[in-house]
């Protein structure tokens, strides 16, 4: 197929007569911009105050403890008056709009604030609408499909037979109440013959309302914290009070009733989790780059109590995995010695292991997969057990008829299947977009919501900003496929996929519009590379080969009087054009010419090029030791990659391009990837009779072909996570975060385009570059109502 034709350049080009993409492009031009900056201004605003939906559950136990001065009266009467004014018209205490699967949850906020308002003889026309509720929904209860809060089949029963004592009349019929009493004690059963009695313990704690006296209070009160609470559950803490007289628990009630008036929540402190979160939202939508002052204040603030060794970061362990994967991406000093606490064995001893909490072990995984030692044993155990869970966990979830309300299977995947250095930027963007749900209800006694985790404001940004980007990006891949017409290249011989894949791993990776020139950069020198390439590899003639390297030795020539053949005039011309405009370019940012060094650039790589096809001609097969220095400069990230680190933004002087710091960067990126390509692809490779670290090590007897890739395996992890190490190491570098970060994309997108050696060697274009085509460039985002 001719890449001139209509059926290839269809390929390439979007679609810009479908409905659906003209419809988004005329909202986007004529959206007033105003808008845009009005939504960034409100998740500003988001960022600095973190709110949490108000407990009726939570607020009920506290309303039940009774004054010390008299057990007539309530301690905290503005509870009991809030939970007189705030009854649904339904008759329920619960959150508004509520999920249909969240009866359960209503049920015993209801029965917990009817309990209340009867204990101290007020509200009886709220008591009787809420008895009536109870009743119309009552056969919930016992419904496995509804989702049920942490606790339901104890604390449930326990508050039905504290009705009955209090002579509520509640319809519960026949044999229910037996029912819900045998189901109590069949949990409780299970739970105490159990082979994880600790973590079977921690969650009797959490639970300690269900229980009353019967409660074994000093093993409770072992998990009271600093603040004075009980897993910072009001609920539990209000009922450890009553039954304690603790003062740490009247102190932490009192502190959340100084703060939040005539209610509280069902989680306090809730701040340190909600920024974070907050933070990881932005960066996985993709959005975070108008952020950044408010993201520094947040992860500055974390690492203080990262320092300070903070509850509410190292008890939690779903906080601190987080808190951990960003401040270590972010360049802060923090020790994978943290994440030991959460190893399978003491993880399980915890009330979120005890509860198999998928939320918790996504994101430890994530979490293990940022090592910046060549032997991290905490990290490398944490990985495997979360792995294995994982996977245990999607086996059983595919298997169900229903889904729990609050499902996180997509994201379950993602982490196992994408690991943090295995995808584009994009396309990940993307992926959370399309899974993105605002005003997710979450539960844990109780079910809650806060503006902060699930922000229907931040997905609308997210959106208009992907849709705006990609009109940028479908322009310029216009522009970019115009170039590789006008250069004459399509007249030579390589696989077509190159020319779409060439843009379209630059565009995954450079988001922000203003990163043009980089983007571009990226993308021509990229398809520059792979026509010279296959010129060295397939089709070019040995005079042609050396001929090529002599022109962009001499450089300033008048290719019209040199004595050269069409292809390698076409080749010239396009390496000093693009070379050129680069160097333009670059003068603007960086205040001097770099033309000499992309010159050079262009120069070594070509003559790796040279040296390989010599080999090949000579039927020579080097030793590894001869053949990995010339590998890594044909292997061509020097002219691909290292422009446009000029044009990325910060100034790049002479002394930094020349350092140890930097040629040690490039290196490893080189290193990855060359053997990344080589172990993916040596079975070809070495059917074609071309050379790669497999073959050259297994013809000199460094062990056997499986020996042998195994090693080479080895040395791509080691290679990575050296980079990453050096990438985020802050102290004593001299090249700046942008640059480094430009680096670790390029690895990322190495990966991409390697862990299928079919990809980039394809005749056709395959469904992975088609899609990523898609994404990237063709399909606009639709915001999900």
């Amino acid at each position: 197929m001719s890449l001139s034709s209509p059926s290839f350049q269809a390929s390439l080009t979007t679609s810009a007569t479908s409905v659906g993409s003209t419809n988004v492009e005329n909202k986007l031009l004529s959206r007033p911009n105003i808008m845009f900056e009005g939504n960034k201004e409100r998740i500003k605003t988001i960022l600095n105050e973190v709110k949490l939906s108000t407990s009726s559950y939570d607020t009920a136990w506290v309303a039940t403890i009774a004054s010390p001065t008299s057990s007539q009266a309530p301690l905290f009467p503005q509870t009991l008056n809030w939970l007189l004014q705030n009854q649904q018209k339904d008759g329920s205490w619960s959150l508004p709009d509520r999920h249909e699967l969240l009866t359960k949850d209503s049920l015993l906020s209801t029965l917990a604030c009817v309990l209340a308002l009867k204990q101290w003889g007020v509200g009886e026309r709220q008591t009787n609408k809420g008895l009536q509720y109870i009743e119309s929904n009552i056969a919930s209860a016992l419904d496995d499909k509804q989702h049920s809060p942490i606790g339901f089949d104890i604390i449930f029963p326990h508050l039905l037979e504290q009705a009955q004592n209090l002579d509520l009349n509640l319809p519960l019929g026949g044999k229910r109440l037996e029912t819900f009493v045998q189901k109590r004690e069949s949990e409780l059963k299970r739970g105490w013959s159990g082979s994880n009695l600790e973590g079977w313990k921690a969650y009797l704690a959490y639970i300690s309302e269900g229980f009353g006296k019967s409660q074994d209070w000093e093993m409770a009160m072992k998990h009271q914290r600093k603040n004075g609470s009980l897993f910072n559950s009001p609920a539990t803490t209000a009922s450890a009070f009553t039954h304690l007289n603790n003062a740490q628990c009247f102190d932490y009630l009192s502190s959340l009733l100084d703060k939040f008036g005539d209610a509280v929540p069902t989680w306090h402190p809730f701040d340190v989790f909600a920024r974070i979160y907050m933070v990881d939202c932005l960066e996985k939508l993709g959005i975070d780059r108008f952020f950044k002052e408010e993201i520094d204040t947040v992860l500055n603030q974390t690492y203080r109590f990262w320092q300070q060794e903070e509850e509410d970061i190292f008890l939690e362990p779903t906080t601190c995995a987080i808190a951990f994967r960003l401040l270590r991406l972010h360049e802060y000093d923090v020790s994978s010695d943290a994440l030991s606490r959460f190893s399978k064995d003491k993880f399980s001893n915890t009330l979120q292991g005890y509860l198999k909490d998928v939320n918790a072990v996504t994101e430890l995984h994530k979490a293990s997969q940022i090592p910046l030692q060549s032997n991290d044993p905490v990290l490398e155990e944490l990985n495997s057990w979360t792995r294995d869970f994982l996977k245990e966990y999607l086996s059983f979830s595919s298997e169900q008829d229903h889904k729990p309300l609050h499902k996180i299977d997509h994201e379950v995947r993602f982490a196992l299947r994408f690991p943090h250095h295995t995808y584009l930027d994009r396309m990940f963007n993307r992926k959370i977009m399309e899974n993105y749900k605002a005003d997710q209800k979450r539960i844990l006694k109780t079910s809650y919501s806060s503006e902060n985790l699930s922000n229907g404001e931040f997905i609308e940004l997210a959106v208009e900003d992907f849709n705006s980007c990609q009109l940028v990006i479908r322009e310029e891949f216009e522009q970019y496929n115009r170039w590789f017409m006008e250069s004459g290249m399509d007249k030579l011989q390589f696989p077509r996929p190159k020319v779409a894949y060439s843009y379209l791993t630059a565009a995954g990776t450079h988001v922000a519009p203003e990163l043009r020139e980089a983007r571009m950069s990226w993308a021509k020198n990229g398809l520059l590379v792979c026509v010279s390439d296959d010129m060295y590899d397939v089709w070019g003639c040995e005079e042609d080969q050396i001929r090529l390297v002599e022109l962009m030795e001499k450089w300033d020539v008048d290719i019209e009087k040199e004595n050269c053949s069409e292809p390698v005039k076409i080749l010239f011309l396009a390496l000093k054009g693009t070379i050129c405009e680069i160097a333009d370019q670059a003068l603007k940012i960086q205040g001097r010419s770099v033309k000499n060094h992309l010159i050079q650039l262009w120069v070594d790589c070509l003559k790796s090029f040279l040296q390989e096809a010599q080999w090949r001609r000579n039927n020579y097969v080097p030793t590894y030791e001869e053949y990995l220095p010339v590998a890594l400069i044909s292997f061509a990230l020097g002219p691909i990659l290292l422009p446009g680190l000029y044009l990325v933004g910060p100034k790049l002087s002479q002394d930094s391009i020349e350092s140890d710091e930097y040629n040690r960067l490039f290196d490893l990126v080189s290193i990855y990837g060359r053997l990344l390509n080589d172990v993916n692809g040596y079975k070809r490779e070495m059917e074609q009779g071309k050379l790669n670290a497999i073959a050259v090590r297994v013809r000199h007897g460094s062990g056997s072909e499986e020996e042998v890739v195994k090693k080479v395996k080895e040395e791509i992890d080691e290679s990575r996570k050296e980079l990453l190490r050096m990438v985020l190491q802050k102290e004593g570098s001299i090249i700046p975060t942008e640059v480094k970060d430009v680096i670790w994309k390029m690895a990322r997108s190495l990966y991409v385009i390697y862990k299928k050696e079919d990809v980039i060697h394809a005749r056709d274009l395959s469904d992975e570059v088609i899609s990523i085509k898609d994404a990237v460039v063709s399909d606009p985002m639709v915001l999900k109502k």
